[in-house]
C-alpha cells in the first residue's frame, strides 16, 4: 500500500484535490479554444476516455470569451491556460472557468495580480502555479547555471510568495522538465518544503512510444512515493491516449482502477500458438470496457491458468486448441482461432 503525502485540499470544481483523494487524471485539448464546437467535441472524448480535468490553451481574448459556451457543453472541470495578460484571466474567471494555470510573477504589475487573486478568491477558483524548466527566469539560470530542481522550487517559491501576501492559498503546484530526473528530483525537494497539492508530469515527453516510457518512469517514481495530486502524461498524440497511459500507470501502482488490465505472456519456446497479434486482438476487444477487469493471454497450456490464477479471464493457447478460463479454473477447451470469441462471450456473460 502506497502512502500518500497528505497535502492540503482545494477544488476544481467537483474534483477534491489533494489531501489523500484519489490522483485525478487530466489533459489539454489540441484544438483552437476559439473553435468551440471542435474543442466541445475533443473534451467530450475525453470524457468517456475517463479525463476528469481539461485544461485548455486562452492566447487571446477570442478563447477567452469562448470558454463560457465550452463549459457549458462538456462535463468536467476546465482549466484556463494564461500566460502574461491580465485580462485573459480576468475574462475567464467571469466565463466561469474551474481553476487557472497562471504564474503570477510573470503578468505584469502588482496591482493587475493583485485585480486577478481578488477574483479569483471571490469566484473559488484555484491557481495552479507552473514552473516549467524550458522558461526560468533568467536570474535563476544565471544562479544555478542550468535549471536545476533547486532552481524550479525556487522559481515556485517566488510565485507562492506573491499569492500568499495577497492572502491566497487555493494554490496547486508542478515543477516539470524533459528531463525525468531532474523532474523526480524538483518534486522530491518541493514536497519535504510545502503541503500545498501537486500537479506531476513529464514536460514534452515526446512521442506515443518513448513518452509513454518516460512518463511513466517518472511519474510511476514520484507515485510510488506518495507525491502527486493530479497528472497529466503529455505526449505528442492524440490527447485520449494522454489519458489511457495515466490510467495504466495509477493502475500498475494500485492507485486506481479503470477500465480492463491486460496480462499477456512474453512467449517462450513453449508457446504453439502465434500469441501476439491474438494479444493485440484481446486488447482492442476491451479496450471500451469501463469495469476495472483483469484478461490474461497466455502462450501455453501447461502454466498458463496457474500463472494467470489473478486475472478475472484469460485464455492459454496449445497446439491448435487453447484453454479458457476463469479465476484460474478453466471453463472450456476450443480450438485455436475459436479463442478470442469464446473468452470475450464469457466476459459478455
Amino acid at each position: 500500500m502506497i502512502k500518500r503525502e497528505r497535502t492540503r485540499v482545494i477544488h476544481a470544481g467537483s474534483i477534491a484535490v489533494g489531501g489523500g483523494n484519489p490522483v485525478s487524471v487530466q489533459s489539454m485539448t489540441k484544438t483552437d479554444t476559439r473553435d468551440v464546437r471542435a474543442t466541445s467535441e475533443q473534451i467530450l472524448l475525453l470524457e468517456s476516455a475517463g479525463c476528469e480535468i481539461i485544461r485548455l490553451a486562452v492566447p487571446d481574448m477570442e478563447a477567452a470569451q469562448a470558454l463560457g459556451r465550452i463549459k457549458e457543453a462538456v462535463h468536467i472541470p476546465i482549466i484556463a491556460d494564461i500566460h502574461f495578460d491580465w485580462r485573459l484571466a480576468l475574462e475567464a474567471i467571469r466565463q466561469g472557468v474551474d481553476g487557472l494555470r497562471l504564474n503570477p510573477g510573470n503578468i505584469g504589475a502588482a496591482w493587475k495580480v493583485k485585480e486577478v487573486v481578488l477574483s479569483a478568491k471571490e469566484r473559488n477558483v484555484p491557481i495552479r502555479i507552473g514552473v516549467n524548466a524550458g522558461s526560468l527566469e533568467k536570474d535563476l539560470l544565471e544562479k544555478y547555471n542550468h535549471p536545476t530542481p533547486e532552481a524550479l522550487v525556487e522559481s515556485a517559491e517566488r510565485h507562492i510568495r506573491i499569492l500568499e501576501d495577497l492572502d491566497f492559498r487555493t494554490i496547486k503546484v508542478s515543477l516539470k522538465a524533459s528531463n525525468v530526473v531532474k523532474t523526480v528530483d524538483a518534486y522530491r525537494l518541493f514536497s519535504g518544503k510545502y503541503d500545498y497539492p501537486l500537479h506531476i508530469g513529464i514536460s514534452e515527453a515526446g512521442p506515443l512510444f518513448t513518452g509513454m516510457i518516460k512518463s511513466s518512469v517518472g511519474l510511476g517514481i514520484l507515485l510510488s512515493e506518495g507525491i502527486g495530486d493530479t497528472m497529466r502524461v503529455s505526449l505528442t498524440a492524440a490527447p485520449e491516449e494522454e489519458v489511457r497511459v495515466a490510467y495504466e500507470i495509477l493502475k500498475s501502482l494500485g492507485l486506481r482502477r479503470r477500465g480492463p488490465e491486460i496480462i499477456s505472456c512474453p512467449t517462450c519456446g513453449r508457446c504453439c500458438i502465434d500469441l501476439r497479434p491474438l494479444a493485440q486482438k484481446v486488447e482492442d476487444a476491451i479496450r471500451d470496457i469501463k469495469e476495472p477487469i483483469s484478461v490474461a493471454v497466455m502462450g501455453c497450456v501447461v502454466n498458463g491458468p496457474g500463472e494467470a490464477r489473478e486475472a478475472d479471464f484469460g485464455i492459454a493457447g496449445g497446439k491448435g486448441m487453447g484453454l479458457v478460463f476463469k479465476k484460474g479454473e478453466v471453463v472450456k477447451t476450443v480450438k485455436e482461432d475459436e479463442l478470442l470469441d469464446a473468452l470475450m462471450k464469457l466476459i459478455r456473460e
